[in-house]
């Protein structure tokens, strides 16, 4: 049984190829993104055309939606998997979407719920994953001394989204619309659990912004406020909350607490925070996970219920979590036991406090979660669950 896998350097790629090698599938690889040069979509639909007719392949897969993959698979008669891992995807705007070679697994349900009125019988809610023992090899290979070097009382790893926030490249915004965005974001602030600004945004400022960005007329988006509403909301006011919330948190907690950031984001405006630049995510961000006594995870607004990446890779290190309150995390984890989490600035500040104070509990909470993340949240259980569904659709 042979799969094609077009890779494009996301970090899960190895674990997934590597969890379809456990059931005993073949995984072609191409890595087409770093051959291509010129007309790079042109390029990709021959290479993936002369792969499909030259092999017997269950399926092709890609981690994200290519509308280009779908449309060659469609045409190809082949079925076509991916799983998002990012919210959101501007590929999902795309009228390939509809296809029905499609089978799209989506980790954050509230978006399965948005876009499988696209695609009912193709679009499927599947949580994310961590690779538990990938993380075990590389904890155990490790020396005294190298988790010596990551010690930490709180610890974050990830972007500040000073480098990615689309929302701080628009030009032209009228001061009426800067100040009812600045607003909205200053009230989603005090709010978890509930994502408020799709629903708040004005048919006058989707109509300005509409003639800002161009990214709001992908083909889905034509003629449809509600898809537009959708982009804005989690594209590009998701990007400006991701930043001011993050510094905002961590600066917080500097106050009164050393708290170490590992990122390759612009930290200026963050100096009480210890700022050590970005990590390995194979090799060193399992020692941060590992050695540090809090690990914080701040979970991007349009991840509007599901859990991210994050999540798991702490608990499947063997690290306490402190994440923010989702939906979806009392189905994953329980809170308080095998994970712990947060609703508000003063929650945080009370719960840190408390489980520095508390070592055993802290441990014993960080235990747990290794525990149950090992038993279910592993890609070779997603990677299963996903061949079933896809099985029992074809």
């Amino acid at each position: 049984m042979e799969i094609l896998f077009y890779r494009y350097k996301s970090i899960c790629e190895p674990d997934i190829i590597e969890s379809f090698q456990k059931l005993g599938i073949t995984v072609v690889e191409e890595r087409l993104a770093e051959k291509t040069e010129g007309n790079a979509e042109l390029y990709l639909v021959d290479r993936v055309e002369h792969l499909i007719k030259t092999h017997r392949f269950m399926f092709v897969f890609s981690v994200n939606f290519f509308p280009v993959l779908s449309d060659v698979c469609d045409i190809m008669g082949v079925p076509y998997i991916s799983w998002t891992v990012d919210v959101p995807v501007l590929e999902l705007f795309s009228h390939s979407v509809s296809n029905k070679c499609n089978r799209i697994f989506m980790f954050d349900r509230t978006q399965y719920q948005y876009f499988k009125k696209y695609n009912p019988d193709g679009i499927f809610y599947l949580p994310l994953a961590t690779n538990v023992s990938r993380w075990e090899r590389v904890l155990g290979d490790a020396s005294v001394a190298h988790f010596d070097k990551y010690r930490s009382d709180i610890s974050f790893v990830g972007s500040l989204y000073s480098e990615k926030n689309a929302y701080r490249k628009i030009k032209g915004m009228s001061e009426y619309t800067k100040g009812y965005i600045q607003g909205l974001i200053e009230a989603q602030l005090l709010i978890y659990g509930m994502n408020f600004i799709e629903d708040t945004v004005t048919d006058k400022m989707l109509d300005e912004l509409a003639t800002l960005i161009p990214d709001m007329h992908q083909p889905l988006c034509e003629n449809n406020p509600e898809a537009q509403k959708y982009l804005l909301a989690n594209s590009f006011i998701g990007s400006e909350l991701a930043q001011v919330e993050r510094t905002r948190i961590l600066n917080k907690l500097a106050e009164t607490h050393n708290v170490e950031l590992y990122t390759l984001s612009d930290a200026k405006d963050m100096p009480r925070v210890n700022l050590h630049g970005g990590v390995d995510s194979q090799r060193e961000m399992p020692l941060v996970f590992a050695a540090s006594r809090i690990n914080m995870n701040i979970t991007m607004r349009p991840i509007a219920s599901g859990l991210s990446l994050r999540v798991y890779d702490i608990c499947g290190c063997g690290g306490f979590l402190m994440t923010n309150w989702q939906e979806e995390l009392p189905e994953m984890y329980e809170i308080g036991e095998e994970a712990e989490c947060f609703a508000s600035q003063e929650e945080l500040l009370e719960k840190t406090e408390y489980y520095l104070k508390n070592e055993d509990v802290r441990r014993q909470i960080a235990m747990r979660g290794y525990e149950r993340t090992k038993a279910e949240h592993t890609y070779d259980a997603r990677i299963a669950e996903m061949i079933r569904i896809v099985n029992g659709t074809l």
